[in-house]
């Protein structure tokens, strides 16, 4: 792999890359925005390239994850709590610890990730493939329509 503390202060040409490094490596890190755009314990979605995304700053970092809950489909920019790096789906109260990724409450299934990094006062994240969840095929569940009216 290249040097790119050559000190030329010049990214090494596109040739010096094989075309899996190309794809993996150099194209797939996106920028997301400014660092400072969005608050502490505030989810904010993205369309990165036509893959949406969620971004938490839970204070102490920043995670990136698909936009829906993996229990039921429920839009996390929207639902979602972030409280104490805890982030929770209030449907059904499944929660993450995002610091940790721990499962929190009745959750049962991880919240999927996306790589991120911090530079230059910029979010990116490693988007090589839009993550998606496998859902079950379920009858209604009775809970849902606990705050429905008759």
């Amino acid at each position: 792999m290249a040097d790119l503390t050559s000190g030329k202060g010049k990214p090494p040409a596109l040739s010096t890359y094989s075309a899996s490094q190309i794809g993996t490596n150099i194209m797939s890190w996106k920028r997301i925005c400014g660092s400072g755009d969005i608050a502490v314990n505030s989810l904010e979605k993205f369309n990165v390239d036509g893959i949406d995304i969620v971004v938490a700053n839970y204070g102490d970092g920043f995670r990136a994850f698909p936009p829906v809950c993996p229990h039921m489909e429920e839009p996390l920019a929207e639902t979602g709590v972030l409280v104490r790096c805890v982030l929770t789906c209030t449907k059904h109260l499944w929660a993450w610890d995002l610091k940790t990724l721990e499962l929190r409450g009745p959750a049962e299934k991880p919240l999927k990730t996306y790589e991120m990094k911090e530079e230059g006062g910029d979010i990116f994240a490693f988007i090589d493939q839009e993550l998606v969840y496998d859902f079950d095929e379920e009858a209604d569940d009775p809970d849902d329509d606990f705050f429905s009216k008759s």
